[in-house]
């Protein structure tokens, strides 16, 4: 009888203990982010790949680069004409 009583304690502490760290695991994990927004992808004007609006360069005539680097060639390339 002792013996089942102390396994009967043993069985709720190791219950409690796994509960707790469960519930701390849960806490930390991060909870899930909305989806992103769709966002409007436009085309480099110098070489033709597609990339967010937001993180494209513009030349404030309403073209668009993939990089500053693309921007100067085309100005470039643009001034050579």
């Amino acid at each position: 009888m002792k013996y089942l009583l102390v396994l009967l304690v043993l069985v709720v502490a190791v219950g409690i203990w796994r509960g707790k760290r469960r519930a701390e695991a849960e806490a930390r994990s991060p909870a899930t982010a909305p989806p992103n927004k769709p966002q409007t992808m436009v085309a480099c004007a110098h070489c033709g790949l597609h990339l967010p609006q937001a993180e494209a360069v513009s030349d404030g005539a309403g073209r668009f680069f993939c990089s500053l680097e693309h921007r100067q060639a085309a100005a470039r390339a643009d001034s050579a004409h």
